[in-house]
């Protein structure tokens, strides 16, 4: 094998550096030894620059092999990733080292590109991902694919875009839903008259399309936009609930009431919902709180004005009902009181019809008992007659010029009715009684006259008529105890004078007795409460006399009463000169008497109709003597107020001008109070003075 030219050079080079080499030795003249060690050395360092290009050939071809191989690996990776079949290097590996590097770096730029377009639309579907899924889920999911992404075949491209169409759809089905939640909530704030804006903002800024925000879709979003419109469907449903209600009730009042259509036509809106449904009524703000408060205040003022009728009515029936209880003499039921219907209505516990058919229903019990009664009544009307003209006879037997007076014979007709009246009580009573008696047992109830039982009347009457009966007989017992002392007085002093001795002036006596008769009806005051009859049926209210002065009587049967009498016009110890003693009228033959006016005034506090009579305050000193007795008979009809000239003198006082008959006067039992007698008792026992 011939040497290169190259070699050639180098070796007629390195022999003609020799021989210089040793041309320079003989000059110089070194020896062999110098000469061999100097040539090792050289050869040594041939040897070495031969081995240190020998080892950089070797680490290139090293390296190259290296490139090679990475590049291998490279392709591998790349078409693995790129989901392609990989083929081997070595199987299109043709020329040197260097050409073989050369000739791979264009397909591995190419294969790099590749992957670089496929890395760039992973990423891209990766991006949309995840941008709506932080949509969907409302938080941010960039982070949550990585950009390594090792698997760029096709098929997981593929399957990363399905994801994202998917995604799309679901996106746009949300969009859509809440569009459609948007335009349903509007909807509802249009009815109800909300602020629509301020509502959907609460949601969510982005929902308010002023503010140019993508219209967020996530969950939450979603379920404040449902539970939004369940909020606001519920709102709706009790509005609806409301406007019905209030506009039936305003229907009903007004028909009630008779109200103008003028005035319905103003609650036209709320009105016309009546009758239509939930989902139908979508008028702009029919349901709005200003609607419902205008409503709400009408229905307000209609139910004020109907409970005010009602309650008129009411009270209406309540006056009826009281009115038959009042004709009938009976209690309404305590129930029934004008303050406890008031209270109720006014109250809201109880319907006013219910009280209205209540009334009525006691207004029916009313008359049916009236009905039941009616027997009852016509006996007690002719009771309480009986007992009025019982009444009106006592006071007429007490009245002294009742034959004088204008119209007696009238008088002396109704007093013999009065009389035939009086007889018949006993049996009238008997049978009230008994007619009382069987409506309470047939009614199983007690039988009551303005709140009283009418059976506890009628037993009072019959006690109290006992009472009196049992007084008269102690008065005529007294009476004859009187008339005994008089006989004995008599047997004693002598008889009584004539009565003509003792008689007056016919002239005086006249004047006398008009001045009488004119004190009498000007002062004595008939008061039928004295009588048995009437101080049952007297009200407890007092009374004016004509003088001023003030009695007062008491509803119930058996109570003390002082009926108002004028007061005498004279002083009470003043005394009157009579005919036969000018300066002592008030007494005779040593006995004092008392002046007429206070005898009269003593002896009605004294006795009273419907009182017991005490028998330890019903006798005093008796008035004996003869002059005394007529001087305080005579002094019935004379005037009570004495003359001015008599007024002038001074007063006298008379004593007794005999010890022997005050002694008497001492042991006698004498009257309290001056006793009255009716005009027959008197014409019987007392003596008549002449006039």
């Amino acid at each position: 094998m011939g040497q290169q030219p190259g070699v050639q050079h180098v070796d007629t080079t390195c022999g003609s550096l020799l021989r210089e080499l040793q041309h320079i030795w003989d000059e110089v003249g070194e020896s062999d030894a110098e000469r061999d060690k100097m040539l090792l050395q050289l050869e040594q360092e041939c040897l070495e620059v031969y081995r240190r290009k020998v080892d950089n050939a070797s680490h290139n071809r090293a390296r190259l092999h290296q490139i090679l191989a990475n590049a291998e690996g490279e392709f591998a990776a790349l078409f693995s990733a790129l989901g392609e079949p990989t083929l081997s290097l070595r199987e299109r590996r043709t020329g040197t080292l260097k050409e073989q590097v050369a000739s791979i770096g264009p397909h591995l730029d190419e294969l790099r590109k590749r992957k670089e377009e496929r890395a760039r639309q992973f990423r891209e579907v990766k991006t949309q991902i995840a941008n709506i899924c932080g949509e969907i889920a409302g938080s941010n999911y960039s982070d949550m694919y990585d950009d390594d992404e090792q698997d760029l075949t096709l098929r997981r491209l593929e399957e990363y875009q399905a994801q994202l169409a998917t995604l799309q759809k679901e996106k746009s089905e949300r969009v859509h839903k809440v569009l459609e939640y948007v335009n349903l909530i509007h909807q509802y704030c249009s009815v109800m008259g909300m602020d629509f804006f301020q509502l959907v903002a609460e949601v969510h800024p982005s929902l308010d399309e002023a503010k140019g925000l993508p219209k967020s879709i996530s969950n939450d979003t979603l379920d404040l936009l449902v539970k939004t419109i369940q909020s606001l469907e519920a709102e709706k449903r009790q509005r609806v609930s409301k406007v019905k209600e209030l506009g039936t009730s305003m229907l009903e009042l007004w028909d009630l009431m008779d109200a103008p259509i003028q005035e319905q036509q103003m609650y036209e809106h709320i009105t016309c919902n009546i009758a239509v449904e939930e989902d139908d009524i979508t008028a702009r703000g029919c349901l709005s709180l200003e609607n419902i408060e205008q409503a709400e205040v009408e229905v307000e003022r209609l139910q004020l004005l109907k409970t005010s009728r009602m309650k008129d009515l009411v009270l209406k029936k309540r006056l009826e009902l009281e009115e038959v209880c009042r004709n009938a003499h009976m209690e309404p039921d305590p129930s029934t009181a004008e303050e406890r219907l008031v209270a109720l209505i006014e109250s809201g516990m109880v319907e006013a019809a219910d009280l209205l058919t209540n009334l009525e229903g006691e207004i029916s019990k009313a008359k049916q008992e009236v009905a039941s009664r009616r027997d009852v009544m016509v006996l007690m009307e002719k009771w309480m007659s009986a007992c009025e003209e019982e009444g009106w006879l006592e006071e007429y037997n007490k009245d002294e010029n009742r034959f004088a007076s204008k119209g007696a014979h009238l008088n002396l007709k109704r007093a013999e009715k009065a009389r035939a009246a009086i007889a018949k009580l006993p049996a009238l009573v008997d049978s009230l009684t008994q007619k009382t008696r069987a409506w309470e047992e047939e009614r199983n109830a007690p039988f009551k006259f303005d709140g009283v039982r009418l059976l506890a009347m009628l037993n009072e009457y019959n006690h109290l008529r006992e009472e009196k009966e049992e007084e008269k007989r102690r008065l005529r017992d007294q009476k004859k105890l009187q008339e005994q002392l008089l006989n004995e007085k008599e047997s004693l002093f002598g008889s009584k004078p004539s009565p003509s001795k003792i008689a007056i002036n016919p002239r005086r006596a006249g004047i006398g007795s008009r001045a009488s008769s004119i004190g009498t009806r000007q002062e004595s005051v008939p008061n039928r409460r004295l009588s048995l009859g009437s101080a049952i049926m007297q009200p407890a209210t007092p009374e004016f006399t004509r003088n001023g002065s003030f009695t007062r009587t008491g509803s119930s049967v058996g109570k003390d009463m002082k009926p108002g009498r004028p007061r005498p016009a004279a002083p009470s110890n003043h005394i009157v000169n009579s005919k036969d003693d000018p300066s002592s009228a008030g007494c005779k033959n040593g006995v004092f008497t008392r002046s007429q006016p206070q005898a009269q005034e003593s002896a009605v506090a004294s006795r009273q109709p419907l009182c017991a009579f005490s028998p330890a305050a019903a006798l005093q000193e008796v008035h004996v003597g003869d002059a005394g007795n007529r001087a305080a008979y005579s002094a019935v009809n004379r005037p009570t107020t004495p003359s001015a000239a008599y007024m002038k003198s001074p007063m006298k006082t008379a004593t007794p001008s005999s010890p022997r008959v005050g002694d008497l006067e001492n042991t006698v039992p004498r009257m309290q109070h001056s006793l009255e007698f009716s005009f027959e008792e008197r014409r019987a026992s007392v003596p008549c003075i002449d006039a």
